[in-house]
């Protein structure tokens, strides 16, 4: 396989055709090399617009959600960014690519473990790793100017919104299936909040959520 051409492919075809089309959030794209982060079993489908197992119950984002989360949260080079899910690494990876440090936990240690030899391999730095419940945030390294849910939530967890920065954006894929949306919470001042819907989707649940208990009748 021509990685390069694929890549290219991935980028051009799939990614700028759902919308994005900030030329940083692409030339990160091309930067990063996603393959890296792919299970070896997997390599060859590290471009296709598909979801890949990653073990433990998770897998990696199709490209073009992982390329329009990336690009909805904004971030500039000075944010601290808060991730929750690191799954395989990469989105960590991006989000590394266009901020100051990235904080990236996940329930998985063996993923978690993986991700970091990965990040590490590539000379990834900026990019601190913790194994533990994501739905709490990480309050001691707070508070955080973009924080990222990388599995859907039926509502987003309230102790998050509160580790936000003044002007820090949290976007999380809000609902349950079939039909789920891309929320984007920002902080306009302390303890309020605006909130926005990008678009629909639907991706698996994080695994550390309490879901709502329902009325049986």
């Amino acid at each position: 396989m021509d990685i390069e051409r694929a890549r290219f492919n991935m980028i051009e075809s799939q990614i700028r055709t759902w919308e994005v089309l900030d030329q940083a959030v692409l030339d990160t794209l091309a930067e990063v090399r996603r393959e890296e982060f792919v299970p070896p079993q997997y390599r060859s489908l590290a471009f296709v617009d598909m979801e890949i197992p990653l073990g433990h119950g998770e897998a990696m984002l199709a490209p073009k959600l992982e390329a329009r989360l990336l690009q909805e949260l904004t971030l500039q080079p000075a944010d601290r960014v808060l991730e929750v899910g690191t799954g395989s690494g990469y989105q960590a990876a991006l989000l590394a690519h266009r901020a100051a440090h990235v904080y990236s936990i996940e329930l998985s240690a063996d993923l978690s473990a993986s991700a970091a030899r990965k990040l590490a391999r590539l000379g990834i730095g900026n990019v601190t790793l913790r194994v533990g419940n994501g739905a709490l945030g990480w309050p001691e390294e707070g508070p955080f100017d973009a924080i990222l849910l990388t599995g859907s939530v039926p509502v987003i967890p309230p102790g998050l919104r509160e580790q936000l920065a003044d002007g820090g954006r949290l976007l999380a894929v809000v609902g349950e299936p079939p039909v789920m949306t891309a929320r984007l919470v920002t902080q306009i001042s302390p303890g309020v909040y605006n909130e926005t819907g990008l678009f629909e989707t639907c991706i698996a649940p994080l695994r550390e959520v309490r879901q709502p208990e329902r009325f049986v009748f």
